[in-house]
């Protein structure tokens, strides 16, 4: 099993990374879609496109800005293209515009304000997070149409790939990579036959696929990109958009404990760092997906603590992230990132197994000692809802990525003071957690219908 770390960890825009990204990504591949059909065969002259979302795209899909992203996507743009924009203005652009340019001669009508539904039915029956993009002629019969599925960290598949996916990314197979391990056991077997550290292991991997120049550089800029967020959000005041008036946070925190670093604690720390990217987040600014935008603060906030607070190296930024992402490519392949599909536990949750794992890696850990923070974190995740209220990716969301971080770094530490035997495998944890995802009531799984959601009385 092979994942790349430079998919994995993309640049982007929040709020959400399967409400946003992935919604941007499908629209604009629809566009492509449409040009090749016309290559083919004779179009209208008078053409509509028309997007329904479907499921939760359409019960948080306002709060998640997913219209705002399917409308970027259809006017050709990506979110790498628009991680640098003034994004509120170039959306007032597009929302004055009746129509799309699909080539050189030919356009389509498209409104935002109307010819984006929101369809509160029954959702799809392949995956919770569905959007059916549709041509029309002026008679409004069907000329083309395409549906697709956003399955988490900003990647979508179609319904003939879905079936073929085995988690929430199109996963090689294992003999196109010298150390293709598809489990955390055989993680561990592959490390102890080999003598490499599991960074090692995924760097022999990465480099079967792409340069060693291209793998630093782009882990590189992953880093660079996160630091950015973090020191955006801790300069940066004022209101989150969307409605509940939640108030920026973060820079008034680091602000206090900069005045008190001699009583701040490493827990203080880390809040501080983790809330200000899922601020920067929540207002829809550039951040990683790590591996998800509603968990995108807890990976930068620990690497940025160690870096910042215990002078970790540039090569010890780029063990923590491969060994990151080796834990998140597993959790992928066994289980799942998306909220909509298992709850707050495969986001947050997975993102804190992540981190625990490359803290502990930096720190000398061995590869047992490795798997075993990346089960604690994840265990004490078990069972984590998704209830944002109003559909907005700010409470509990960005609290709660800081406790994520917490419970990274918790894990780490303690990992490091035993020998690597436990009782409980990352395997048998990841089980659990897509069992768990699979029995969770639908009110829990990113819908907004239900926990904290729903205990907010609008006055």
């Amino acid at each position: 099993m092979f994942i790349s770390t430079l998919d994995l960890f993309k640049i982007g825009i929040g709020p959400s990374s399967s409400h946003t990204m992935g919604p941007m990504v499908a629209a604009s591949e629809f566009i492509q879609h449409i040009k090749k059909y016309g290559l083919t065969h004779s179009l209208p002259s008078q053409l509509f496109i028309r997007c329904t979302l479907k499921g939760s795209l359409s019960a948080t899909g306002k709060g998640h800005a997913t219209d705002r992203a399917i409308a970027l996507g259809l006017h050709h743009y990506s979110p790498a293209d628009v991680a640098r924009q003034d994004l509120d203005t170039l959306v007032h652009h597009i929302w004055k515009k009746t129509s799309i340019q699909l080539d050189a001669t030919r356009q389509a009508f498209f409104s935002a304000s109307t010819d984006i539904i929101f369809d509160t039915g029954e959702p799809l029956k392949e995956h919770p997070n569905g959007m059916i993009f549709e041509l029309l002629d002026e008679q409004n019969t069907l000329v083309l149409s395409a549906t697709y599925f956003s399955i988490g960290g900003g990647f979508i598949c179609t319904p003939e790939e879905i079936s073929q996916v085995a988690a929430p990314l199109k996963i090689k197979s294992d003999d196109t990579v010298p150390y293709g391990f598809d489990s955390a056991q055989s993680m561990l077997e592959m490390s102890a036959a080999s003598g490499l550290s599991i960074a090692e292991m995924k760097t022999y991997n990465e480099i079967e696929k792409i340069s060693a120049d291209h793998l630093k550089s782009g882990i590189k800029t992953i880093w660079e990109s996160m630091q950015h967020c973090i020191e955006r959000g801790i300069d940066t005041e004022g209101i989150l958009p969307g409605g509940l008036k939640i108030p920026r946070r973060a820079k008034q925190l680091h602000q206090r404990l900069q005045h008190r670093a001699g009583r701040a604690d490493v827990n203080d720390w880390l809040c501080a760092y983790a809330m200000a990217v899922n601020e920067e987040n929540a207002a829809g600014h550039r951040v990683v997906t790590a591996p998800t935008n509603g968990a995108a603060g807890v990976i930068p906030a620990v690497l940025y603590y160690f870096v910042k607070h215990e002078g970790g190296s540039e090569q010890q930024i780029r063990e923590f992230l491969l060994t990151a992402s080796a834990i998140g490519g597993l959790i992928k392949h066994l289980s799942s990132i998306s909220g909509a599909e298992v709850g707050c536990q495969g986001e947050v949750g997975s993102a804190s197994s992540m981190a625990a794992a490359g803290l502990c890696a930096v720190r000398g850990g061995t590869p047992q000692q490795i798997e075993h923070a990346a089960e604690i974190a994840l265990e004490h995740h078990l069972g984590m809802t998704c209830d944002p209220v109003q559909g907005l990716v700010q409470v509990p969301c960005i609290e709660r990525n800081g406790f994520g971080a917490i419970k990274a770094y918790t894990a780490a530490s303690l990992a490091m003071y035993e020998a690597g035997e436990h009782f409980m495998s990352l395997d048998r944890c990841i089980a659990a957690m897509k069992q768990t995802g699979e029995e969770m009531s639908v009110k829990f799984k990113e819908t907004s219908l239900g926990g904290l959601a729903v205990t907010i009385t609008e006055c």
